[in-house]
């Protein structure tokens, strides 16, 4: 899709809609010559329709040749406290209403939002999230839109490209977890991961079992033992010259969780091809690095693997060694992405990193607190959650902290190992983070648990840049992170 940002005036537009976000009680605000234009018809509409301009709602004016773009489309955005939030928001719902228009040309205006290159690369940010839709297998015949321009704005065409970058690595994240399991496998992500070191000039090592067996890395090894498709840890390596700093992302890529001999129900395993929006997040973060020029070192870290019920399955009861010789118990199979992070985690020491930071959809208690609305945050050093939180509001991705209390790590303790791998039910999102705490060592680190917000069921009642499927959050927080860390 073709995506731009001009000074161009807003009636010398030709496009098949034109877009304007407006905020709540305030529909008409700086729209008096766009109203002049039409005849007053635009204001007459805004009244027939108790158009209020409250969040998300969409009031469509057609223009009848007054102007060169067929259909105005006034886009509610509340009372835009956030105003990147409300731009990408209101530019989001118009790319919906647009494709269900069949439209191919959107054109948007800042109407009265300021005018900056900040509020220009939100509205094509939230055009292209909100246009996304999966069709590799099921081939759609509604139109998708060709190009989207932001008239009205000077000097936005950097700010334009940033925008852009993000939003195709979040197309990137969603794409693979969209992708059916049969073909998303751990073999699968090693060589996309391959590929994307040929494409962006990156470093990749793929460890599989013969190499996991010789560094001592049992955990991963054990969560993969019933599953034909063999484990792989995948270490992609962004080494820019004269690198500030270095940080390293893990991503947990179970592939397909059936949970294992714990199996779990109808209902928890459908979408657990998702299980690995953690991987596909550091994924396609690397990818994006060098488009936006990061600083910074970064290495990404992928635990890939399948958690299935072969005859050579974990057990519990059986007690694995991690790549850093710590023991541990295992009480519940379907508690495995902590054991697959846990050899992750231990490996991103080699590193000395000045942070580490992983992302996984790792418990349902993480839903239980907060819903499919924010994803937890959990971590050992303050100003690292407060970066990432801050990263978050900036990218529109709610994080919310919770405690990692001492009594959380007491809980993971062992019986017959140094811990085990399930803590009770209670405090499920702590004590799982708190396991991981065990094998991060000194560096600072922060676990994001997405199991709420990595795939949606359905689509009502989120953002209209939020599709029903995966997501991609993380993304475009993690790159936000590292560009201004």
């Amino acid at each position: 899709m073709k995506v731009s940002a001009s000074d161009r005036p807003w009636d010398r537009l030709a496009c098949d809609v034109l877009a304007i976000p407006v905020r709540s009680g305030k529909p008409l605000e700086g729209l008096q010559p766009l109203d002049d234009a039409l005849g007053g018809w635009l204001r007459d509409a805004v009244a027939l329709d108790h158009f209020e301009g409250k969040r998300d709602t969409v009031l469509q004016v057609l223009t009848h040749g007054r102007l060169p773009t067929a259909r105005v489309l006034l886009v509610g955005t509340g009372a835009a406290e956030d105003l990147a939030e409300a731009s990408r928001r209101a530019a989001a719902a118009a790319a919906r209403q647009a494709q269900a228009l069949r439209a191919k040309r959107l054109g948007i205006w800042p109407g009265a939002f300021p005018p900056t290159p900040e509020v220009a690369a939100a509205l094509v940010e939230g055009a292209l999230l909100g246009a996304y839709r999966y069709t590799r297998y099921k081939p759609d015949p509604t139109p998708s839109l060709e190009s989207v321009e932001v008239v009205g704005v000077r000097g936005a065409a950097a700010a334009v490209r940033r925008a852009r970058v993000l939003a195709e690595a979040t197309y990137f994240a969603r794409d693979l977890v969209n992708g059916p399991p049969n073909e998303v496998t751990p073999a699968s992500l090693a060589r996309i991961a391959r590929q994307l070191g040929r494409q962006e000039g990156l470093r990749v090592q793929v460890f599989g079992p013969p190499q996991l067996r010789r560094m001592g890395a049992g955990a991963i090894l054990a969560v993969g033992a019933g599953s034909r498709q063999p484990p792989q840890m995948i270490v992609l390596d962004y080494r820019p010259p004269r690198a500030r700093k270095t940080y390293v992302v893990v991503g947990k890529g179970v592939t397909f969780d059936a949970g294992g001999l714990n199996i779990k129900s109808h209902e928890g395993m459908e979408t657990m091809k998702a299980d690995m929006a953690g991987a596909a997040a550091v994924l396609a973060c690397l990818r994006a690095l060098p488009a936006l020029g990061i600083p910074h070192r970064v290495v990404g870290v992928v635990g890939a693997v399948e958690n299935l019920l072969g005859e050579a399955a974990f057990k519990p009861g059986d007690v694995v060694r991690a790549l850093d010789r710590q023991t541990i118990e295992i009480t519940n199979t379907d508690a495995e992405g902590r054991v697959v992070l846990a050899d992750c985690l231990a490996y991103a020491r080699r590193y000395r990193p000045d942070a580490v930071v992983d992302l996984a959809t790792l418990t349902g208690a993480a839903i239980v607190a907060l819903g499919y609305h924010a994803a937890a945050i959990l971590g050992n050093d303050r100003d690292l959650v407060r970066s990432l939180v801050e990263a978050g509001q900036r990218a529109g991705e709610r994080l919310w902290e919770l405690p990692l209390y001492e009594e959380f790590v007491e809980a993971m303790r062992g019986e017959v190992a140094q811990w085990k791998n399930s803590g009770g039910r209670y405090g499920g999102a702590q004590k799982g983070a708190a396991f991981l705490r065990a094998f991060v060592g000194p560096h600072p680190w922060a676990h994001l648990d997405i199991a709420g917000v990595a795939f949606l069921d359905k689509q009502e009642g989120q953002a209209p840049h939020l599709p029903k499927g995966a997501t991609g959050f993380g993304v475009r927080t993690l790159l936000r992170w590292l560009a201004e860390g």
